[in-house]
């Protein structure tokens, strides 16, 4: 189990604090696939009795980041195809009309924070932090979405972020593919501010592709091994 904390916050019960610091940990890969979640163990790490870290575990079984099993109990919830395919394919729609909508409707100050963004991308990637450069990545991503005034495609896409954010983090953790991630980016600032709808669109539908056949190849992996 690698090391994290309690996320702190003074205005939420202690069990909305558990779950939201068990979710970020498994989201963000501090808990890996696979890993039992054993009661005692969490709770001692946090300092909480086991009731919050028993209640956690059940909200998160209902979020899919959680199973469980027989004769070992909780345990984090296994990245299959089927789900990266479910994901992918509902991101992949939403996210190509958000750069045609933005191509139509983006402004001067929203293209100068798309590129103040993916400056600091790629200062995060010399730096080799994969959470900040996940974040950073979303970061990104809501600038566009932002700048279509769209806002159900809005609350579609961030109900979806959870889930993208932890695919996200997989095809990060590739660092073959940082190259590919940063012409990519540079591509979608300019195919928006030129408003190139087509070329947005094809630039997108690639970039997610890529991270399919990325992490699809890893799961591949590891249901060999």
């Amino acid at each position: 189990m690698k090391e994290f904390t309690l996320n702190i916050n003074e205005y939420l019960p202690l069990r909305e604090v558990v779950f939201n610091t068990l979710r970020d940990a498994i989201l963000k890969g501090e808990l890996d696939p696979g890993e039992h979640l054993m009661e005692v163990q969490l709770a001692n790490r946090l300092g909480v009795s086991r009731t919050p870290i028993r209640e956690a575990i059940r909200q998160l079984e209902t979020e899919g980041l959680v199973v469980m099993t027989p004769r070992k109990g909780a345990v984090v919830a296994e990245i299959t195809q089927k789900d990266l395919t479910d994901v992918l394919e509902v991101r992949k729609t939403l996210e190509e009309l958000a750069v045609e909508l933005a191509c139509n409707k983006i402004t001067k100050d929203e293209i100068q924070q798309l590129m103040d963004c993916d400056d600091r991308f790629c200062d995060a990637l010399k730096n080799n932090e994969l959470t900040v450069i996940a974040d950073i990545d979303e970061q990104f991503h809501d600038i566009i979405y932002e700048a279509t005034g769209n806002n159900r495609l809005i609350q579609l896409l961030n109900n979806l972020r959870q889930q993208m954010y932890r695919y996200r983090l997989e095809y990060i953790k590739d660092d073959n593919k940082w190259d590919v991630l940063k012409e990519e980016h540079k591509k979608l600032v300019r195919a928006i501010e030129e408003k190139d709808i087509d070329t947005a669109k094809a630039v997108m539908g690639s970039h997610i592709d890529n991270q399919e056949q990325t992490i699809s190849a890893r799961i591949k992996k590891v249901s060999e091994e």
